[in-house]
């Protein structure tokens, strides 16, 4: 099999061309390839010549585009196919014998072009759309104009040995894939940015329109509120000193990898979110159709688009929106409140405690004791003050409250929340009185999921800056142990994860008294059990899976025994009914957990289910959690399987994210003793940034950040420069949390009995 990668700029490497976005061309691609392989480029095939065990097939010209979008693969395949209203055949090819494994991302690419023609009121270009299945693919999916390359787990759908839970999570996952894919036909390859630095445009926008469009056919998954876990990870690297705008200027055509990251997709949706829940739905789609309709086939700047929102909106978007895409960071909006005055002062938010200078024009909302008592306006200034003791006296909720009609029962539920459903880019520190009463409304489930998000989210972000106490964040925690809510909860288990690996190098004699209370905290939801239910909602499906994989991180014996029982039993029967694809990962930590030198029959044991697996899933599930082993020695050897021929290239990074933290040491020594192996092997592309932020990520102390710098110093370039000063700066503030939770003396006994307490 051959496919192509041509983003950002390798096109050149295959033929002659002014490699640049704005410089679109008209492409006819002509293939000689192996008469029994399928070839397949941007547009239909036109005609086909043989020549004894060779063919020569002749592709229609393309329309203008530009290079990084031209695609041809060549390979032996299947197919399905479907044609929507207008007329567009839409096939998917997959390895031969799995076609059926390709229906349901058909299904949702049909369902995706007809969805996107009534949005944009632009019909798809072009006659045809396929996407295609390889094996070996170094991003998630690639958006060629009318040949989509994917990765196999992101595209191919086993109907037949899917159990009810690994259908529901495998769908959502294929469906976002898809949708962020077929978007772009529109953004990106219709509509292109001008150059890299609005690369944004492309990635954020077909984020943003992809979650819209998987809510729009499947809104029981709750995918708004996903959204949320999705761009927590642009405002963890946006308060990085080492972060950069929305808009980074790119000098060098190599350094854009770099920025195929968090900014330009999670932030970049995220701010599109805010700017759309402020102008409003059918002003927002309007203006996305006139600005695809006014730059079809051509290329575009970020200022065009915030003109055309401008004119249809009659808002300002401009100067309101260049504050968040030309300088890097987001504002901490702090709050205080004083009679019916509220007060707002805005900072920029740094984990590093340091004070940073940006300055935005900010859409805060609010609201009082209820979402039917809401305020908005725009904070363009420091500081600002609002008054609302309309919201006091307006008895327009279902309680039908007001402080003057029953003062007593108004303060009973007075509680303000700003950042309504957290569809703003920013943070939000309450004075105590204001924090203490949002913690008393998240007991008595006032509020919403995605404000519970939020809180949760803002104030583990404060205490890695030294603006919170641990003990203040362990206490808000506790109040979310009955929490059922997916993406709720699965916060709260991100949020113990992180706190567990600075608690370490802190007070490492009772890191265990730690574990123990978050295993309270999370027992619980462990209600759900091991098994599905039929007819059970979607989330609780994904949950489950969430909750067993915490509980046996943590050690909870009980998990660990119900684990190894059940994975004795996939030994014997794999397709016993004790594991669901959602559980088996929980099994997997617990035996990584028991593996040592000297007991590794788990893990040779797993390395044969790896062996025999014949999904792509499967394989993925139990290379994540091979490294989970605390013997460094076991660490090691997982490290040397994850790069060996038994393991594609693609898959290495999977085995990264699950390295033990009592394997940390023996991965940066791994990582330092096999550097040339790894850049012959791998390369710098978008593989590679993987093997810094997951390996030195897992560090907290300067000396550590000191170590990497120095083996850095003469095998930085520019391909990896950026994401290199992120990831020690990350060890850095991770150092400087340590020491903040070392000067709360008193925390270990209060871990202690917050533990034994239950």
């Amino acid at each position: 099999m051959a496919a192509t990668q041509f983003e950002a700029v390798d096109a050149r490497r295959c033929f002659p061309c002014w490699d640049e976005p704005a410089l679109k061309a008209a492409f006819q691609i002509t293939l000689d390839v192996p008469l029994e392989l399928t070839a397949l480029s941007n547009m239909p095939i036109l005609k086909e010549k043989l020549n004894g065990d060779i063919k020569t097939v002749y592709f229609e010209e393309s329309p203008m585009m530009s290079t990084y979008l031209v695609a041809v693969v060549v390979g032996s395949f299947d197919s399905v196919e479907e044609t929507t209203a207008d007329g567009i055949r839409v096939r998917v090819y997959c390895p031969p014998g799995k076609s059926d494994n390709g229906k349901f991302a058909l299904h949702v690419a049909v369902k995706a072009l007809e969805l996107y023609t009534r949005y944009f009121s632009v019909p798809y270009p072009l006659p045809k759309l396929d996407m295609v299945a390889v094996p070996e693919f170094a991003g998630g999916a690639m958006e060629n104009y009318g040949l989509i390359i994917y990765r196999e787990n992101d595209m191919l759908h086993d109907e037949l040995q899917s159990t009810a839970a690994k259908k529901q999570r495998l769908s959502e996952q294929i469906t976002v894939v898809a949708m962020h894919e077929v978007a772009h036909q529109w953004f990106g390859n219709l509509v292109t940015m001008e150059w890299w630095t609005h690369l944004w445009l492309n990635e954020g926008f077909a984020t943003w329109v992809s979650y819209m469009a998987t809510d729009n056919l499947f809104p029981e998954w709750k995918v708004w509120t996903q959204f949320l876990q999705y761009t927590a990870s642009g405002l963890h690297m946006d308060s990085l000193e080492k972060s950069h705008p929305i808009e980074v200027e790119i000098i060098h055509a190599r350094a854009v990898l770099e920025i195929f990251d968090a900014i330009s997709y999670e932030k970049g949706s995220a701010v599109i979110q805010m700017l759309q829940s402020y102008l409003g739905d059918a002003i927002f789609q309007k203006s996305l159709s006139s600005y695809m309709k006014r730059y079809a086939w051509k290329n575009a700047k970020t200022e065009d688009l915030w003109s055309v929102l401008t004119e249809e909106s009659g808002v300002e978007v401009t100067n309101l929106m260049e504050t968040w895409t030309k300088q890097k960071g987001y504002p901490l909006i702090s709050v205080n409140l004083n009679g019916h005055i509220l007060a707002f002062e805005q900072s920029q938010f740094l984990l590093s405690g340091l004070a940073g200078e940006g300055l935005w024009i900010v859409p805060i909302t609010l609201c009082l004791g209820s979402y039917e008592r809401q305020k908005k306006f725009l904070l363009k200034t420091r500081c600002g003050e609002i008054d609302i003791s309309d919201l006091f006296n307006s008895p327009s909720d279902c309680l039908g409250l007001s402080e003057e009609n029953d003062p007593e029962k108004f303060k009973e539920h007075f509680w303000i929340k700003i950042n309504i459903y957290q569809s703003g880019f920013y943070r939000v520190k309450y004075e105590d009185k204001l924090a203490t009463q949002l913690i008393k409304a998240i007991e008595s489930n006032y509020v919403s999921a995605p404000d519970k998000f939020g809180i949760l989210d803002d104030t583990h972000a404060l205490c890695q800056a030294g603006k919170q106490s641990l003990s203040s964040l362990l206490t808000l925690m506790g109040v979310y142990r009955k929490d059922i809510d997916y993406t709720v909860v699965s916060n709260l288990i991100e949020v113990c994860y992180n706190i567990v690996k600075v608690y370490y190098d802190a007070f490492p004699d009772s890191v265990d008294y730690l574990r123990q209370y978050f295993i309270n905290i999370l027992r619980p939801s462990a209600e759900l059990g091991w098994e599905s239910v039929s007819g059970e909602p979607h989330l609780n499906v994904l949950l489950r899976g969430e909750i067993s994989m915490a509980l046996a991180s943590f050690g909870d014996e009980k998990t660990h025994e119900d684990a190894i029982r059940r994975f004795k039993s996939l030994l014997m029967d794999r397709n016993t009914p004790l594991l669901s694809a959602d559980t088996k990962r929980a099994a997997y930590i617990a035996v990584m957990r028991k593996t040592t030198v000297a007991s590794r029959n788990y893990f040779e044991s797993l390395l044969s289910i790896y062996r025999e697996a014949d999904t792509v899933q499967e394989k993925e599930r139990i290379l994540r959690h091979l490294a989970a082993s605390p013997d460094p020695d076991i660490v090691m050897e997982v490290l040397n399987f994850l790069a060996s021929d038994e393991v594609r290239d693609q898959d290495i990074i999977y085995g990264f994210r699950g390295i033990s933290l009592e394997g940390r040491e023996a991965a940066w020594k791994w990582l330092k003793d096999h550097w040339d192996f790894i850049l012959n092997k791998y390369g710098t592309g978008l593989l590679f940034t993987n093997f810094l932020t997951d390996i030195i990520a897992l560090f907290s102390s300067n000396e550590k950040a000191d170590e990497v710098e120095a083996f850095f110093a003469n095998r930085t370039t520019l391909a990896f420069a950026m994401n290199l000063k992120q990831s020690i700066e990350q060890v850095r503030i991770k150092a400087r949390w340590v020491q903040n939770i070392k000067q709360e003396e008193s925390l270990p006994e209060l871990i202690k009995q917050l533990a034994i307490k239950g």
